[in-house]
């Protein structure tokens, strides 16, 4: 049922079999298998070319809940574990590695060290790509045109944070000393941005779509130190994520966005069914727990930001 989704999203054989790293005949074995299971065929050959019969949309309508409850007999099993143990391996995005990730894993060798992660960093396509593929259990993303939409029901997520954007500006910008940057303000200006086709590329194209504009990119990169060097070379502005921010280089600087302020709404999923599994609870548990101080601590810096100004401006 698995390869048949797969076959169902992607469209032919050889781009199923590239998607679960299986050869074309084992493939065609494979749903050849299905077929025999079902009692009819699912799909009409024709040389290379195969197409869906009437019967394999019937058996794609409950495979995502027969492949939930596979992942929930899994987690049932696990329940009767002694303790809350076990491998859990998990992809994200860089600053959700360093920001969400590595403080969920040292919450985590506090409250449940029987609790093994391994982290990969990956672009949310790709990890969602790999969760679907049973490669990972837990995935930190991003909400953005490139992955799946809320109602897909193979995923069960749930929401952390929404990781304001912020403006990076070169020091000698007219606008670097000013308390709060106006987003439209800096439609002229030449910009630094993500890798194209990238998340928080999306994500930075929304964000001045809504302030009425197209940026101007000149300059990419997805190392945001590599983009702060950039804007303290006077090379362009960006904007900057919460977690991905750090203290800019000498020539640089970072100022909060006039509301409506845009952000980056992150995540975490795994498949359904295996979300009940006790290590992959424990585990979202910390995002949980570590996205909400992050949380906190932005409105710490914000508040002290704006005592600050308060005091500048009295004097």
């Amino acid at each position: 049922m698995h390869t048949l989704r797969e076959l169902a999203s992607r469209g032919t054989i050889a781009a199923t079999a590239d998607a679960l790293h299986l050869t074309p005949s084992a493939v065609s074995q494979q749903l050849a298998a299905l077929e025999r299971d079902v009692g009819r065929p699912l799909l009409h050959r024709s040389g290379r070319a195969v197409r869906l019969l009437p019967a394999a949309h019937a058996v794609l309508r409950h495979a995502d809940v027969i492949l939930a409850e596979i992942e929930y007999l899994d987690a049932t099993l696990a329940a009767f574990d002694r303790g809350v143990a076990g491998l859990v391996r998990i992809g994200s995005f860089g600053s959700g590695i360093s920001g969400l990730i590595v403080p969920a894993a040292d919450e985590l060798s506090r409250t449940h060290p029987g609790v093994v992660l391994e982290v990969e960093e990956f672009e949310p396509p790709d990890a969602m790509l790999k969760l679907a593929r049973h490669e990972l259990d837990l995935v930190v993303a991003m909400e953005a045109a490139n992955v799946p939409p809320w109602d897909d029901a193979r995923l069960v997520r749930t929401p952390l944070l929404a990781d304001q954007l912020q403006a990076a500006l070169p020091e000698s910008d007219l606008r670097a000393a000013e308390p709060f940057v106006s987003l439209a303000d800096l439609s002229e200006h030449t910009w630094i941005a993500p890798p194209p086709g990238w998340s928080c590329d999306h994500v930075v194209a929304a964000a001045c779509a809504a302030a009425g504009f197209r940026p101007n990119v000149r300059h990419r990169s997805a190392d945001w130190s590599v983009v702060l060097a950039m804007v303290a070379g006077d090379l362009g502005v960006a904007l900057i994520p919460r977690l991905a921010a750090s203290i800019p280089p000498l020539g640089a600087v970072i100022r909060p966005l006039a509301p409506p302020v845009p952000a980056r709404h992150l995540f975490a999923a795994s498949r359904n069914g295996a979300d009940r599994h006790p290590a992959v609870q424990a585990v979202a548990a910390a995002l949980v727990s570590a996205a909400r101080k992050a949380e906190r601590a932005g409105h710490a810096t914000e508040s002290d930001e704006s005592g600050r100004l308060t005091s500048t401006r009295g004097t």
